[in-house]
């Protein structure tokens, strides 16, 4: 058995904190600073991890190297088994002419870039984020924006950005689930607090789309259905969250966000049209914009007044294009139904303790981590699976290219998938080892001025491990025992993990690493994160200090 230390470093909590640091500091500045590519700096982090595990916390070598391990796997599935067959399904479409179909249908509603970006990326990523999650909504609405002829770079950085708002939520509900499992708090009353949280960021994040875009004129024309975007979908989630079931939070917000948008463009346009479609001379306008203005695939935005109508395709042309995401929807709301649900976990489901491991905390309880989760049947990957392989007899893809496009696909993400191992390696050492029990100590040691630490924990979490279901399982207990410690709400600090972390998956190393493979600009990480910090230290200090106030009376009465 091994006991986890909680100040190795000279018996100081203070000093144990700055050397468990040491991997997080070192990956991030790698790869922000010195743009190393990001499976490099994935590993350069695990390797010191797993030297500060043996050396200066004393973790057995066998028990370090078990550690990694699961972290591996659990990076290989769940999380790379998402991405893999949510990628699968996209190369499939897109080596028909469907694809280009969808395209001309998606334009069809809108051929204004800033409008897709927000239809696109923010209410439909929504509704995939709420089904599947795990890197699958990023990486099928990039392909998307790139279908209406966006920039690949500028439709990573709008995906991982429009990712944020649904996230806490995400996946029916998980990550507010598994904060319940280690917190021992009501489900209900987490999912209250969480839903009073994040429909701030929700109205915000549609503004920052459009001026991601388009810049301060993109805020100017089309700050309307961002408006509407935003408040239809924060209300949805404060109503369903609090008043409905946690598990459909997402669903039917995204659903009605999707039917608010498309019924407010029936009765508005914008004035100007930017689209990436090249217009004749009399009509080209100069632009500005963000990097200076460039959206299209030549790098500049351009402006038409008036719109240019593009003919909607037949609407049985238009369900074939939609098939695979139709499938998805489909897919996923059957397995969300609790008797399949049922069927489908008690099949498919093992869970067993991590060979090799036998870890307890300072105070002699066992460390939840060690437990390891097998869903085979109702794994995300599987159902996303079955998916591609109904796709295929809808578009008549023989199983040989199937399999072809599935190989192709696996060797289009082959650092991908080294990058998202090294990173769970690194979490599941630092977690198991006693490194994030160090860390998180020392700042819930500041006291009352936990308030404004308390989502900064949060963020780290979803920063480092991509996942906020993740982040409240490593942090979630933890919070709760400084809140306890310094007289703040228990319930409060608890949600803010996983409400104020979300800021931070937009910067993790996995969905930088799917964003990147799913546009096909594989090594462009480092980019996406120096374009992507701003806007995710920016967000964070929005919802902390929504946080900080919530703990005070100001907006205390808030807090259920």
């Amino acid at each position: 058995m091994f006991q986890q230390i909680n100040d190795p470093v000279g018996g100081s909590l203070a000093l144990s904190a700055l050397v468990a640091a040491i991997p997080l500091v070192t990956m991030f500045v790698l790869l922000g600073v010195f743009r190393v590519k990001a499976h490099l700096s994935a590993l350069t982090g695990l390797a010191i991890a797993l030297i500060l595990a043996v050396v200066v916390w004393s973790m057995p070598v066998g028990q370090t190297l078990s550690a990694a391990a699961a972290g591996v796997t659990y990076g290989l599935t769940p999380i790379l088994w998402i991405l893999i067959t949510a990628l699968w399904i996209y190369r499939l479409s897109a080596d028909t002419p469907w694809f280009e179909t969808l395209g001309t249908t998606i334009r069809s509603i809108s051929n204004d870039l800033r409008i897709l970006a927000v239809l696109i990326a923010f209410c439909f990523g929504a509704l995939l984020e709420s089904l599947a999650g795990f890197g699958a909504p990023v990486a099928i609405t990039a392909a998307m924006l790139i279908a209406t002829g966006m920039n690949p770079i500028k439709a990573a950085v709008i995906c991982l950005l429009a990712n944020t708002a649904p996230v806490a939520f995400g996946s029916m509900g998980t990550p507010i689930i598994a904060l319940n499992g280690v917190t021992g708090i009501e489900l209900h009353e987490l999912s209250s607090m969480a839903g009073r949280q994040t429909p701030l960021v929700a109205i915000i994040v549609p503004m920052l789309l459009v001026l991601l875009v388009d810049g301060k004129r993109g805020i100017k024309h089309t700050w309307p259905v961002a408006l509407v975007a935003g408040f239809v979908f924060g209300l949805a989630q404060f109503l369903v969250s609090n008043y409905i079931a946690v598990e459909l939070t997402d669903v039917l917000a995204a659903v009605a966000t999707i039917i608010a948008v498309l019924a407010f463009l029936r009765v508005w346009q914008p004035k100007e049209i930017i689209s990436s479609t090249e217009p004749t001379d009399a009509d080209r306008i100069e632009t500005g914009g963000i990097d200076g203005g460039g959206t299209g695939s030549s790098g500049t935005a351009t402006a038409v007044t008036g719109a240019v109508v593009v003919k909607r395709p037949p609407l049985r042309h238009v369900l074939m294009a939609a098939a695979p995401y139709l499938v998805v929807i489909v897919i996923f709301s059957i397995a969300q139904i609790p008797a399949v649900k049922s069927a489908l976990v008690g099949i498919g489901s093992t869970t067993f303790q991590w060979p090799g491991l036998d870890v307890v905390d300072a105070d002699g309880n066992a460390v939840a981590a060690q437990k390891f989760k097998f869903d085979h049947l109702a794994a995300t990957g599987t159902l996303l699976l079955l998916s591609g392989i109904i796709t295929m007899g809808i578009y008549k893809i023989s199983p040989m290219r199937g399999i072809r496009t599935f190989g192709a696909t696996l060797v289009q993400l082959k650092w991908t998938i080294v990058t998202v191992t090294s990173v769970l390696a690194l979490s599941f050492v630092m977690n198991l080892s006693g490194l994030t029990t160090s860390l998180g100590l020392a700042l819930a040691s500041t006291g009352a001025f936990f308030a404004v630490l308390s989502p900064i924990i949060g963020w780290l979490g979803v920063a480092l491990t991509g996942s906020d279901t993740s982040s409240n399982s490593l942090f979630g207990a933890m919070q709760v025992t400084a809140a306890d410690q310094t007289g703040l709400s228990a319930t409060l600090m608890a949600a803010s993990n996983s409400s104020a972390g979300v800021m931070g998956k937009m910067l993790s190393l996995q969905n930088l690493a799917v964003a990147s493979a799913a546009v096909g600009v594989v090594g462009s990480e480092s980019t996406l994160f120096r374009k992507l910090l701003p806007w995710s230290l920016g967000l964070l200090a929005v919802i902390t200090a929504l946080i900080v106030l919530q703990s005070t009376p100001v907006l205390g009465w808030m807090v259920p």
